[in-house]
């Protein structure tokens, strides 16, 4: 990976500070994985054009989302994470990664532009590093707001459509996935650890092995070759872990011409045996790096104070009108409601 560089102030980065310790328990910190939501409604509203022909279909879908996730989990905090053109650690440790991924599709480069525009009329700090992935970004915002979690009764909810989000889940930490449309209209959904073992069949610590076995088509990483998601899920129950599967195999001395292993039988075991580099090094790129040189400063990412008038004129621009509705109070409209009530 990288090495570790001073985090360098960008209008995508927050400057570095300590953790603020919140006012009150019971609190959320919700973290937007940027560009899966992006992918998500791009995908999701196609041919969705201004009346002047701009086509807006990624930034309509993700201002709804983005006005769904406010009003429907109420954040305290919050924050956008985006990805960088620039390669990333992985690309550099293997040349295969995403290397499947068509190219951004040209239509909707400049909506990220007005989408990043949205965001900062909302008043919402944006963070994003060269040489790392938003999901590493969203690791390390965790990992630092863990401490304040244990203390304070602070939940983080990260709202993406990637699974890979899934092994940050613990007890401070939630994925909220947006529901789709088409082809089979699905709900919103929050995953806690117990959800993440009823969609995926493991424990949230166990993704990465999960991944180093059956490997993921999306990201072009490999896995072992012939062994796929119900065969991987049944090992790692079984055994627990990757670095178990192995050592079980050294300490049993198993071969695959002669293994009487209830489990581990030749076949599968000739592919366990032939695909070992391979698990290994897709369990490191399955691996949500959880020390990006980034520091989060909490009060800065307080859901507050955001500019009205200015997501207004922009939606109007767009002829959002449908959105409209969805826009949360400003501060003047809450000062007038705690005058009458």
């Amino acid at each position: 990976m990288p090495s570790k560089k001073k985090l360098v102030t960008s209008p995508l980065q927050s400057p570095a500070a300590t953790i603020s310790v919140p006012s009150e328990k019971g609190q959320k910190f919700v973290i937007i994985d940027g560009h899966a939501l992006i992918y998500r409604a791009y995908h999701a509203f196609h041919d969705l054009s201004t009346p002047e022909g701009l086509l807006v279909n990624a930034v309509y879908g993700f201002s709804r989302i983005l006005l769904t996730v406010i009003r429907d989990l109420e954040p305290t905090y919050i924050a956008v994470a985006f990805d960088c053109a620039e390669p990333t650690f992985r690309h550099i440790d293997y040349l295969g990664y995403k290397a499947n991924r068509a190219e951004m599709p040209e239509d909707m480069k400049p909506q990220i532009d007005i989408i990043k525009e949205i965001v900062t009329a909302f008043n919402i700090p944006q963070f994003a590093l060269p040489g790392y992935e938003a999901d590493d970004i969203i690791g390390t915002m965790v990992t630092q707001l863990k401490p304040v979690s244990r203390t304070h009764d602070l939940t983080t909810i990260i709202v993406t459509g990637d699974r890979d989000a899934f092994q940050l889940v613990d007890e401070y930490v939630h994925v909220w996935m947006p529901g789709r449309s088409k082809p089979i209209r699905t709900p919103d959904m929050e995953y806690e650890a117990e959800g993440v073992v009823k969609k995926m069949g493991v424990t949230p610590g166990q993704i990465i092995d999960l991944k180093a076995l059956m490997g993921d088509a999306s990201d072009n990483i490999p896995g072992v070759a012939g062994v796929g998601a119900k065969t991987a899920v049944k090992l790692i129950q079984e055994f627990g872990s990757l670095e178990k599967i192995y050592q079980t195999i050294q300490e049993q001395n198993l071969t695959f011409e002669a293994s009487k292993h209830p489990t581990l039988r030749a076949g599968l075991l000739k592919k366990l045996a032939i695909g070992h580099q391979d698990a290994v090094m897709s369990q490191k790129l399955a691996t949500i790096e959880c020390d990006v040189p980034i520091t989060l400063e909490l009060e800065k990412c307080r859901l507050s104070g955001y500019k009205k008038d200015d997501v207004i004129k922009i939606f109007e621009r767009l002829s959002f009108t449908s959105l409209m509705r969805l826009l949360p109070a400003d501060a003047f409209e809450l000062e007038v409601q705690t005058a009458l009530f």
